[in-house]
């Protein structure tokens, strides 16, 4: 059997969920776990088991223990890993009912300690893997009969896909100052024209950019 490797480049995504942290109230989370009940079509989580696949900053995997499921998560990127340790440790101390660890989804005898689930969730994390499809197959058979397998991905939108593809690539493999001109374009293409809608219909430019920080996946 062939092993997929994990790409060695990467975006670390840990970083960004680590400033995401600091941030982070009562609020935020009662709306993480009002989306994850709508997102789910349910009032709560009571005897399930959810595994998180690429829990971020661990947000998502916070509400599903506050709404009572048995919490599986696990990340690829360790300072992503440790967001979530945070939250465990700070919300569900010595609680067996949270298991956080490393793994990668690409790795078929790590995912085998899970067994089968009753929601595997998994929010814009198998796209990044390298290893899209191969993502795909290796957790399409992890859910009980009658669960839901939930996933987000990027949807293919042609051209635009492939210069934002380039644009990562090339930040991925870049000196600090290239990086810090590719983020600066990054901010520019994509808030200047709601900055300047936001001010003509509201009079205050940053009122998107406001909700937008309020929003309940914390990216």
């Amino acid at each position: 059997m062939t092993t997929t490797l994990d790409p060695k480049e990467r975006f670390q995504f840990g970083k960004n969920w680590s400033r995401f942290l600091e941030h982070l109230n009562n609020d935020r989370i009662l709306e993480a776990e009002k989306s994850l009940k709508e997102k789910l079509g349910c009032e709560d989580l009571n005897g399930k088991t959810f595994l998180d696949i690429g829990s971020g900053s661990g947000l998502f995997s916070l509400a599903a223990y506050r709404l009572g499921a048995k919490v599986f998560s696990f990340d690829y990127d360790q300072d992503s890993v440790n967001c979530a340790k945070y939250l465990q440790e700070k919300y569900a101390k010595n609680d067996p009912r949270w298991n956080v660890e490393q793994g990668s989804v690409l790795n078929k005898d790590f995912l085998k300690k899970f067994g089968k689930v009753d929601i595997l969730y998994s929010w814009g994390v198998l796209h990044h893997t390298g290893h899209m499809y191969q993502a795909f197959e290796n957790v399409a058979d992890m859910v009980n009969d009658g669960g839901l397998l939930f996933i987000s991905i990027y949807n293919d939108q042609g051209g635009a896909s492939s210069r934002w593809k380039s644009i990562k690539k090339t930040y991925n493999n870049s000196s600090c100052l290239t990086k810090l001109i590719l983020a600066y374009y990054t901010l520019f293409r994509q808030w200047s024209i709601t900055f300047v809608k936001d001010f003509l219909t509201s009079g205050n430019p940053l009122k998107s950019w406001i909700n937008y920080g309020k929003n309940n996946r914390g990216m």
